[in-house]
């Protein structure tokens, strides 16, 4: 597919509305703790969270980077 002629057909948005382009960055480890834990921190902090459920964000964030490593 490109710009008409050749053999080559212009390509309708109608058509192109079907297809998506995902694209993320990989990063360390460490450095996606730091981004899920500063999250989640924040998000107990301002939830005003028992100090029961905000003493679960290590291994909420382990959990979380293990989904997120299968998905």
């Amino acid at each position: 597919m490109g710009p008409p002629g050749g053999g080559k057909s212009f390509i309708t948005p109608r058509f192109q509305r079907h297809f998506n382009l995902i694209g993320f960055a990989n990063f360390e480890d460490q450095m996606m703790k730091q981004i899920f834990g500063t999250i989640l921190k924040w998000y107990f902090r301002e939830g005003e969270f028992k100090d029961e459920v905000a003493a679960m964000e290590s291994k909420l964030v382990k959990a979380t980077l293990t989904f997120y490593k299968k998905i």
